[in-house]
């Protein structure tokens, strides 16, 4: 089992609809916990909804994922507890056996 961790680009609009100006506003990693080695890891990506998404004021998208160990933390997780001694606000985090669970609904 391995852990899959998506990363995001958010990006906010300072112009108009019609005239859009978007800059970056950082970002946000998303895990995929007991993730199946042998697993198609762009086909676990594709069907989690709700990560990209796109309208005339934000958008958000995938930028980079990898398969990491079950005690990654995420820079921002980590910045916590180096600094605060403790997290009190983690990544958003999947479990990859609810996920499947959605998916089989969803068909």
């Amino acid at each position: 089992m391995a852990m899959l961790v998506i990363r995001t680009q958010y990006c906010e609009n300072y112009g108009t609809a019609e005239n859009p100006y978007w800059k970056n506003k950082g970002g946000q990693e998303y895990k995929v916990k007991n993730v199946p080695l042998n697993e198609d890891f762009n086909a676990v990506i594709k069907y989690i909804d709700g990560i990209e998404y796109s309208n005339a004021f934000s958008e958000q998208y995938i930028i980079d994922w990898s398969i990491e160990t079950d005690d990654y933390l995420s820079w921002f997780e980590q910045s916590q507890l180096d600094y605060d001694g403790e997290i009190r606000f983690y990544e958003p985090s999947f479990e990859y056996d609810d996920l499947c669970k959605e998916w089989e609904i969803a068909q």
